[in-house]
C-alpha cells in the first residue's frame, strides 16, 4: 500500500516538474468564496440556495454584487475553501464558486529616490518636463487643450491617495461626492456607503482616506501630470477628477472582492476611465465579469501588464489578460523606448508601451519621489484616455482605445514583444479625438467563465502549492504513513524535494554549459572614474573590472536593469577617456551591477587592449 502511494505522489510530483515550466502557488483570503448563481437575484431559486447557504452550509454573507447576481460569502470556521467550493460546486443553482484571490500592485521596487520642493524647483531649471525621459508629447499637449466644461473622472484603484498632497488641492483634481454631506454620520446619497466624500477606503470600510503604501499616490500624480505640469511652482486647475479608491493595503496587497466592489463603485458614481496597476496570476470569473460590465457602460480599463519579465501570451497576468475589449494592457518601455527589462509582453496579451522607467511623480507627505514599474506606465495612458473624454465627453471606451493604439508612435524595438509594436503618443491621441466622429456602439462582447477546475485542490495547481501540499498530507495522515512514523514521514520529505532539486540541478549544470553562458571576454582589475547618463540624469560611478564586453559599475544610485546608458570611462591613469553606450545588467553572484557594451567599435576594442596590459586579470 505505502508503495502504491508513493508511486502515485511521485508521478504527481513529476508531472507538474515536466510540464509546467511556470507555475504559481495559489494566493486567496482563507476562508471566503466568490458565488454566481444562475439565476436572477429575486428568484425561487436564488431564495432556495440562500436558505440552504446561510442555514445547512453556515455561510455568511460580506457582500452581493446583485447586478450579476454574485456574492461573497465567509465559510463557518475551520471550513477550508477547497471544501466550500467542492459542496458549492454541486449546487444546481451554482453557475460557478472560486476562491477570493489576491492581487497586488505592480511596481518594481517601491520608491527609489525622493526629492524635496526645493530639488524639484532646481531639477526644473534644467527640465521642462520631469516625469519621464521619453518623449510622448505630453508638453505638446498642455499646450493645446483648454480647461474642459465637464472634467472627467478617473478611479485610481490602488492604495489610495494622500489627499492633502499640495498637488492635488492645489489644483482641484480630487473628486467630490457633491451628493454626500461630509461627517454627518448618513448615506446621503443611498449609494451603499456612508460620508463617501472623495471615494472609499474598501480595506478598512471607511470614507477615510490615505495612503499607507505610497503606489496609489504616485500613481494619481502621474495621471494628473498627463494634463498639466504637477511640477510646476504654481498648478493650475486641474482638468480632470482623480477619485481614490483604496482595496490595496499597507504591503500593496488586495482581494478580488475589494476589486470588485472598487470597479462598481467607481461606474456607479460617474468615472469614465479606471485604472488598475495592480494584478495577480489567477484567473477569476468574477473579476472578468465585473470587468465586463464596466465595457457594458462604456469606460476605459486600463491595466498594468506586469513586472515578471515574462509573455503573458504562455503566463497570462490578470486583469491585463482578459479579453474585453475596452482593456488596455500596458508594458513599461525605457527613456529609449526599449521594452523595461522587468517588463511583461506578449504578442497578442499586451497591447501597447508606456514609460515605466525611474518616473518621477507624488508621494505621501507632500513630495516627490521615483519608481518604476508597470505600474508607472499604465496612468500615463489613463491620463491620456481622461484628456481625451475632456475633448469629446461622450466617447466611448472601445474607441478610444482603437485611436491611443492608432495614434501612437511605432517604435522598432518594440517589434514582435507587443501587439501594437508601439509607444503612447499623448498629443496626437487627444488631438484626433478632439475631431473624431462619436461612435454610440461598441462591438458585442459575451462573458464566458474560463473554468481553471481549483475545485479539488487548489494548490494543486503546480510547483510549490503541490509540494506543500503532499507535505501537509503526509503530516495530517493523508499521504503514507501516519503522524507517529517520524523517520519514515522524513524519509519522504526528502525523496519528494530531492526530485524537486535534481532537475533544477540538472538544468543549472546545463545552463553553465551553453556558449553564451561561459566567460566570453578575458576581464581585468581597474579603478577608474566613470560618468553615466541615465534618460536626465548624470551618475558618478568608479569601473573595478573591464573587458571588451563591458565593465562592473560600482555606484550607490539604484539602476534599472536593461535600462540603455550612456558612458564616459576614464583610462587608469587618467589621461583619456572613452564613450561608449552599454544596457544595465545585474550580477547577483557579485552583488553588483555590471554595463554590457551595445557595440564595441575598434577603436574602443584598441584603447581597452592597450589598458589591459597594465592591469591584472581578474
Amino acid at each position: 500500500m505505502y508503495k502504491k502511494s508513493i508511486h502515485v505522489y511521485l508521478i504527481l510530483l513529476m508531472s507538474v516538474l515536466g510540464f509546467n515550466g511556470y507555475v504559481y502557488a495559489q494566493s486567496y483570503v482563507p476562508g471566503e468564496v466568490i458565488v454566481k448563481l444562475k439565476n436572477s437575484p429575486g428568484s425561487t431559486q436564488t431564495q432556495q440556495f440562500f436558505s440552504k447557504a446561510q442555514g445547512q452550509k453556515q455561510l455568511f454573507l460580506k457582500r452581493s454584487f446583485s447586478k450579476m447576481n454574485m456574492y461573497h460569502f465567509a465559510g463557518k470556521p475551520g471550513q477550508s475553501v477547497e471544501q466550500m467550493i467542492s459542496e458549492l460546486q454541486q449546487d444546481p443553482n451554482v453557475e460557478y464558486a472560486e476562491p477570493n484571490y489576491l492581487l497586488s500592485k505592480k511596481d518594481l521596487n517601491g520608491l527609489e529616490q525622493q526629492y524635496t520642493l526645493d530639488e524639484i524647483k532646481t531639477l526644473a531649471q534644467n527640465s521642462p518636463y520631469l516625469a519621464t525621459g521619453a518623449d510622448i508629447h505630453v508638453r505638446e499637449l498642455w499646450e493645446s487643450v483648454s480647461q474642459p466644461s465637464v472634467k472627467p473622472i478617473v478611479a485610481v484603484i490602488d492604495t489610495g491617495l494622500d489627499i492633502n498632497h499640495p498637488v492635488f488641492t492645489e489644483s482641484g483634481a480630487l473628486w467630490v461626492n457633491s451628493n454626500e454631506i461630509p461627517n454627518n454620520g448618513i448615506d446621503d446619497d443611498s449609494n451603499g456607503y456612508v460620508d463617501d466624500i472623495n471615494g472609499w477606503n474598501f480595506v478598512h470600510n471607511t470614507g477615510y482616506m490615505l495612503d499607507d503604501d505610497g503606489h496609489g499616490t504616485h500613481v494619481s500624480g502621474i495621471v494628473l501630470g498627463v494634463g498639466q505640469d504637477i511640477f510646476a511652482e504654481s498648478l493650475e486647475e486641474a482638468k480632470i477628477q482623480i477619485m481614490p479608491l483604496k482595496f490595496l493595503d499597507s504591503q500593496g496587497v488586495g482581494s478580488t472582492s475589494d476589486a470588485i466592489n472598487a470597479i462598481y463603485y467607481a461606474i456607479q458614481n460617474g468615472a469614465k476611465v479606471l485604472n488598475n496597476s495592480w494584478g495577480g496570476p489567477n484567473y477569476s470569473g468574477a473579476l472578468h465579469e465585473a470587468i465586463v460590465y464596466s465595457y457594458e457602460q462604456g469606460v476605459t480599463f486600463v491595466a498594468a501588464a506586469g513586472n515578471a519579465g515574462s509573455d503573458n501570451d504562455f503566463q497570462p497576468m490578470y486583469p491585463s489578460s482578459y479579453n474585453v475589449p475596452h482593456i488596455i494592457s500596458v508594458a513599461a518601455t525605457t527613456d529609449l523606448d526599449y521594452l523595461a527589462s522587468f517588463s511583461n509582453f506578449g504578442q497578442t496579451s499586451v497591447d501597447m508601451g508606456s514609460p515605466g522607467v525611474f518616473i518621477l511623480s507624488t508621494i505621501p507627505g507632500g513630495g516627490y519621489g521615483s519608481s518604476s514599474g508597470t505600474s508607472m506606465a499604465a496612468p500615463f495612458v489613463s491620463g491620456v484616455a481622461a484628456m481625451m473624454i475632456a475633448e469629446a465627453p461622450e466617447m466611448l471606451g472601445f474607441q478610444i482605445k482603437d485611436i491611443i493604439f492608432n495614434e501612437a508612435d511605432p517604435i522598432a524595438q518594440l517589434k514582435s514583444k507587443i501587439s501594437t509594436e508601439a509607444r503612447v503618443n499623448a498629443q496626437a491621441a487627444v488631438n484626433f479625438a478632439k475631431t473624431s466622429t462619436i461612435l454610440t456602439e461598441q462591438p458585442n462582447y459575451s462573458f464566458t467563465n474560463e473554468d481553471r477546475q481549483l475545485a479539488s485542490s487548489l494548490a494543486g495547481g503546480g510547483g510549490c502549492g503541490l509540494v506543500s501540499k503532499l507535505y501537509s498530507d503526509i503530516y495530517k495522515g493523508g499521504g503514507p504513513g501516519s503522524p507517529g512514523s517520524g523517520s519514515t514521514n522524513t524519509w519522504y520529505i526528502i525523496v519528494i524535494l530531492g526530485l524537486v532539486s535534481l532537475p533544477l540541478m540538472f538544468l543549472y549544470y546545463l545552463r553553465s554549459q551553453l556558449p553564451e553562458n561561459r566567460r566570453k571576454h578575458q576581464r581585468f582589475k581597474i579603478d577608474s572614474e566613470v560618468k553615466v547618463k541615465v534618460g536626465n540624469k548624470e551618475l558618478i560611478g568608479s569601473v573595478s573590472s573591464i573587458s571588451l564586453g563591458g565593465i562592473q559599475l560600482n555606484t550607490n544610485e539604484l539602476l534599472e536593469k536593461g535600462s540603455i546608458v550612456a558612458m564616459s570611462i576614464q583610462s587608469p591613469d587618467g589621461k583619456e577617456q572613452i564613450e561608449v553606450n552599454g544596457h544595465i545588467v545585474w550580477s547577483e553572484q557579485q552583488k553588483s551591477y555590471g554595463v554590457q557594451f551595445e557595440r564595441a567599435s575598434e577603436t574602443l576594442k584598441d584603447k581597452i587592449n592597450r589598458w589591459s596590459k597594465s592591469l591584472k586579470p581578474t
